[in-house]
């Protein structure tokens, strides 16, 4: 919040009663999250920062009868990249929501564009009414298994750190590089530890002991708990623990029940990875706090999990409350059981209303340049690197958990024809690829997968966390050859075929992950895929393209799959997909 002496002397003379502020909000409720009262008083608003709260004249006056009033919302970790749409789009989904501050990590961009693309989106985010603040990827590549398009180390993210919006280390997600010391690890601890950041965990399959080298190393967050006792062991080490809702990890039933008075104010709520359509439709965090209050979480504490615990867990402390020298950054809500948003403010500006953003919402012209950004190098594929040859009929097989982003690793039995997997959708064991698409190095992963239950059809992405490469799942190698033609046709994106027919598409060509569209002609390309997911007859208990864009995640337990093959998280190796 940029402050002189000017300003400073303005605001004190409002806050004094001597001048009058810009706006005054009277008559409604305040949640003062500070003591979990609700409180009566004017707000007095000046240059975007409140200025008292009492009674006060403006030169405008909001009236806010019957109206309860909380903090703006702050979703302390998401990934821009997720929802599909650069940084101006996915402000316009998020305001009318009531977030109006989010913590991003763009490590998808940089494992595809390095440093360009970090950069990319502090440009596009530059000026909007949405603060976004940045935690610089840790992990790119997320680890050495595997072929991504760029390598960031502390000299790359070093000068990143003195800009304001950037706030510290992101998820640091290679635990085996931070319990070894390695150097290049403990290069950007160090550099971000100089310069006062912060640093995130991704501490997923963690015991307890292991959870003390990572805090012992500064890093202080975690949202990869998944049951009530890895959530204990975050709290009582110390640690802030980040309760995910996404789209795909849905952990917040699963860790409400540690949930107390007395340890609620290091608990926060957090989306992680969300597609567009989910945001539209749901929500944000503020979908997360409905949930928790209807599985009985105090209303008030529920908002604090998204406002002031937020605010202080990155210390940003001109947000997360409405009170005097903070940000005039806050919701009018209609009842707060419901979270139900009347009225969006950010800066003392309404924003969004009625669910959607307000002629004060505006986007600042960019001469960002797409072209910045790499696009898709494959050398190309044929059916015959589509086989995958076996010496066993026990082969290993990931198996899919719905809305989670562990997996099973099973050992099963398997249809072998001419020394190679045949597909057998009879028994949901499909073909799996992951195919290199940075450097055209030709390397393609392959393994069996079981959970999709597809009888028919194929389904490939661009989206394969964290070093996205093209990844694919299907009821036959040709279909799965289609598909993987198609999404390279189109620069990257998700693609659904039937047969030798490609059904619906989501072209994504800003590094393979974001659409250059608005948002609601992404929404509409969306809605006619989930249409296509249906006519193959995907399951609809769980979002198979965000499910797929997982299964190469190494960093996750318990068996993934890389473009350099099968990966086992237990023993942090690539394995045979024959036992």
């Amino acid at each position: 919040m940029k402050i002189n002496a000017a300003t400073l002397k303005k605001r004190v003379a409002v806050a004094a009663k001597r001048e009058p502020a810009d706006t005054v909000v009277k008559n409604g409720t305040i949640v003062n999250v500070f003591t979990g009262r609700l409180m009566k008083g004017d707000i007095a608003i000046v240059d975007g920062v409140i200025a008292g709260i009492g009674t006060y004249e403006g030169r405008e006056t909001i009236d806010a009868s019957g109206k309860i009033i909380v903090p703006g919302l702050i979703d302390g970790h998401v990934h821009i990249e997720s929802s599909m749409l650069l940084p101006k789009e996915f402000a316009k989904v998020v305001l009318p929501h009531g977030v109006t501050t989010v913590i991003t990590d763009p490590h998808e961009i940089a494992n595809v564009a390095g440093a360009e693309g970090i950069q990319y989106m502090l440009d596009d985010a530059e000026g909007l009414p949405l603060d976004v603040y940045v935690m610089l990827p840790s992990c790119v590549p997320a680890t050495g298994f595997e072929s991504n398009g760029a390598t960031l180390n502390a000299d790359q993210l070093s000068p990143f750190l003195s800009d304001p919006q950037v706030l510290g280390l992101a998820e640091v997600m290679d635990f085996p590089s931070v319990a070894s010391g390695d150097d290049r690890m403990m290069d950007k601890l160090v550099t971000t530890q100089r310069h006062n950041g912060l640093i995130d965990g991704h501490a997923a399959g963690i015991g307890r002991d292991d959870l003390n080298i990572y805090m012992a190393a500064g890093i202080r967050t975690d949202h990869e708990g998944i049951n009530s006792q890895e959530a204990q062991d975050r709290l009582d080490l110390g640690m802030y623990l980040m309760i995910r809702e996404g789209t795909v990890a849905k952990d917040m039933e699963a860790l409400l029940p540690v949930i107390t008075e007395r340890n609620a104010r290091r608990c926060v709520f957090v989306t992680d990875d969300k597609l567009p359509d989910d945001l539209i439709e749901e929500g944000s965090v503020d979908h997360i706090v409905r949930l928790a209050i209807k599985k009985g979480l105090d209303p008030i504490i529920a908002v604090q999990m998204v406002t002031l615990n937020t605010a202080e867990c990155f210390g940003l402390r001109h947000l997360g409350a409405v009170a005097t020298g903070y940000q005039a950054d806050f919701l009018l809500l209609d009842d707060l059981n419901s979270l139900s948003i009347h009225e969006v403010y950010k800066k003392g500006k309404c924003v969004a209303r009625g669910g959607k953003t307000t002629d004060s919402y505006s986007v600042p012209s960019s001469d960002v340049q797409r072209q910045v950004l790499p696009s898709i190098h494959v050398r190309e594929v044929t059916l015959g690197d589509l086989k995958l040859p076996v010496h066993s009929d026990e082969c290993n097989v990931i198996e899919i958990i719905p809305n989670q982003l562990v997996t099973h690793h099973r050992v099963e039995k398997v249809t072998v024809q001419d020394g190679a997997f045949r597909i057998d959708t009879g028994k949901d064991q499909l073909k799996l690829a992951v195919v290199e698409r940075h450097k055209a190095t030709g390397n393609i992963g392959l393994g069996i997968v079981r959970g999709f239950q597809l009888s028919r059809g194929a389904i490939a992405s661009t989206v394969a966390h964290d070093s996205h490469n093209i990844v694919v799942v299907g009821a036959s190698d040709e279909e799965m050859l289609t598909a993987i033609q198609r999404v390279i046709a189109i620069n990257g994106g998700l693609v659904v075929v039937d047969g030798h027919e490609v059904v619906a598409e989501v072209a994504l060509p800003v590094a393979g992950l974001m659409s250059d569209r608005h948002y609601e002609e992404v929404y509409e390309s969306l809605k006619a895929l989930n249409a296509a997911l249906t006519r193959i007859e995907a399951p609809q208990n769980f979002n198979p393209c965000l499910m797929l864009s997982f299964l190469t995640l190494p960093v996750i337990p318990e068996l993934k799959l890389t473009d350099r093959g099968l990966f086992e998280f237990s023993s942090n190796s690539h394995i045979e997909v024959s036992v």
